[in-house]
């Protein structure tokens, strides 16, 4: 242990042993305290943390691969896949080590990345730096400015849109996803992922995902989160739908659906929208039809409110003249009633 020593100005110095250069002569870092012990202590505690594996002496890409190695037991093949995509983002750090990276060099990463990204890209991009320093650099806090969030620009299909896309799909490979969708509301994944032994009736457990793993191919796993694994009551019109049929609900996987949604769309003559927005659908008219929030998100499996917030904000500004005409007419009304009494009086 580095001994302290008491310097002139009444305070002690401790050395801690830091690394030996090329020329052979070793280096030192100095802490001064008012006391012996805190100096030896901080001394100390510097020796200790510089001997942790996997420190502030590899770079920022090997740390980045470390980091995403650790947890690709654990995470979902797409979130690995997602990790293992994203590595290419960082080129411009990668081979800066640890512990020389800066405030300035990451604020200068996320205003290069933020040319061509959106912000939401751009603050996941800075939230897996963070990740990163926090595993391998606790003692460095970052105060980076990132761009402001934007609300997400959803689109939800009117119930004139959902019946022309029923009629168009009808008798076709799409029509049983389409339903599920629109009244489930069920994911792409869950829905390629579904088998007929999970339906009973007409109630359907969502106990499976298909996601395209880090090698591009399509896997099946549990559901992508622990809200999403549930049971939904399907009116019995869909439930029709599925009676009588062994395996798999449909051969497709969720890149297929997306591009014959594509063309259903076409067909149907309506405005282009995702395949994900039936979900955004069924979840508004279960809104409009008074159902608590809690029961809303278990039969859709949302683990947070978030995304009901955003589809009841979207709602509200379709109804946003008609609120206001009401809104303002009761005003005019309580001003036209203050203006007869006053000429009474």
């Amino acid at each position: 242990m580095a001994k302290a020593k008491k310097l002139p100005s009444g305070s002690w110095r401790a050395q801690a042993y830091d690394y030996t250069d090329d020329s052979g002569k070793r280096h030192y870092k100095s802490f001064t305290a008012p006391t012996r012990k805190e100096a030896e202590f901080m001394a100390a505690e510097y020796q200790i943390n510089k001997k942790k594996p996997a420190g502030e002496d590899i770079t920022f890409g090997d740390a980045l691969e470390h980091y995403i190695t650790q947890r690709t037991p654990v995470l979902s093949p797409a979130s690995i896949r997602e990790y293992k995509r994203a590595v290419k983002n960082y080129n411009d750090i990668q081979k800066i080590k640890i512990r020389e990276i800066t405030q300035d060099i990451i604020q200068e990463h996320v205003n290069n990345f933020s040319m061509g990204h959106s912000s939401k890209s751009v603050r996941d991009n800075h939230a897996l730096i963070t990740a990163v320093l926090r595993i391998y650099r606790p003692d460095f806090a970052l105060n980076t400015v990132l761009p402001q969030k934007r609300r997400p620009e959803l689109y939800i299909p009117t119930d004139a849109d959902i019946k022309k896309v029923i009629a168009a799909a009808e008798g076709t490979e799409m029509e049983v996803p389409i339903l599920l969708a629109a009244f489930g509301p069920m994911r792409r994944g869950e829905i390629c992922a579904l088998r007929h032994e999970d339906i009973s009736g007409n109630q359907v457990h969502v106990c499976r995902n298909m996601v395209m793993d880090e090698h591009g191919k399509y896997i099946i796993k549990q559901p992508k989160s622990y809200a999403g694994d549930r049971f939904i009551d399907y009116p019995d019109f869909v439930g029709a739908k599925l009676k009588g049929k062994s395996g798999n609900v449909t051969n497709l996987n969720p890149n297929m659906i997306t591009q014959r949604f594509n063309h259903v769309l076409i067909q149907a003559n309506v405005p282009h929208f995702r395949f994900h927005d039936l979900r955004h659908y069924g979840a508004s008219i279960l809104h409009a039809l008074g159902m608590p929030d809690a029961y809303i998100m278990e039969r859709g499996g949302w683990g947070n409110d978030g995304t009901l917030k955003n589809v009841y904000r979207h709602a509200l500004e379709d109804q946003k003249k008609q609120l206001n005409d009401k809104v303002n007419k009761y005003f005019d009304t309580m001003q036209h009633k203050m203006q007869h009494e006053n000429k009474k009086a």
